[in-house]
């Protein structure tokens, strides 16, 4: 059984360097030569090519192709974003960078629970990829959770230092009023990224705290 487990490894090793091949117009007799390393018949020449090349196109190919579906879902075309990163995981459906754009792009197109599903599967793969733990806890946000949305970003902060976490947990407590934690973590959002001002400045989110003090001096200093 091992046998023959490692004879259909190594038949689709072939015929994915023989795409690789393809994709680079090399026809295409081919044989493994090692574990490493497989032989292209070129017409007249033998070229030996190692495994990771292949692999290493790939992957920048679907780097290429999340990085649409980012773009798309940050300029607000959410139903294309989605579809993109669909493309993407039909590739490769361990991409998890696909799954958190995937998910943040259904929660901004009203699916808040195909949403957390989404941003789940990206959080399998990666426990620890920011970008997920930060579109989870804006999911929440978006859908008035405000506790868990708090919880969240606090998690995105275990692995990452991004003033717009800050700045998340920020608007929250400008909702509910709290003057103190708001100015408490939009002065840590600052601290990373000044130009953070010009935003809370016409943040809707900062209504409910925009008369005090601290927080015109915060801004405006």
């Amino acid at each position: 059984m091992e046998k023959v487990k490692v004879k259909s490894f190594k038949i689709k090793l072939i015929i994915s360097t023989i795409i690789c091949a393809m994709a680079s117009g090399v026809v295409v007799n081919a044989k493994i030569k090692n574990s490493n390393v497989i032989e292209i018949n070129d017409k007249n020449e033998m070229k030996s090519i190692p495994l990771q090349k292949c692999e290493i196109k790939k992957q920048a190919d679907l780097e290429k192709r999340w990085k649409i579906g980012y773009d798309q879902f940050f300029e607000g075309e959410y139903a294309k974003a989605i579809a993109t990163e669909n493309q993407v995981l039909k590739e490769d459906s361990k991409f998890y960078k696909a799954y958190a754009v995937k998910g943040i792009a259904l929660a901004y197109n009203g699916d808040f629970k195909g949403s957390m599903q989404q941003i789940d599967n990206s959080l399998k793969l990666k426990p620890n990829y920011g970008y997920a733990r930060f579109n989870k806890a804006l999911a929440y946000e978006l859908y008035g959770y405000y506790a868990e949305a708090i919880e969240w970003y606090e998690n995105d902060l275990e692995v990452e230092k991004s003033e717009w976490t800050y700045y998340g947990i920020a608007s929250i407590y400008g909702r509910k009023g709290d003057i103190n934690n708001t100015v408490k973590y939009l002065k840590l959002a600052i601290a990373i990224n000044p130009n953070i001002k010009n935003e809370a400045k016409n943040e809707k989110d900062f209504e409910n705290v925009k008369q005090y003090n601290q927080f015109k001096f915060l801004i405006e200093k």
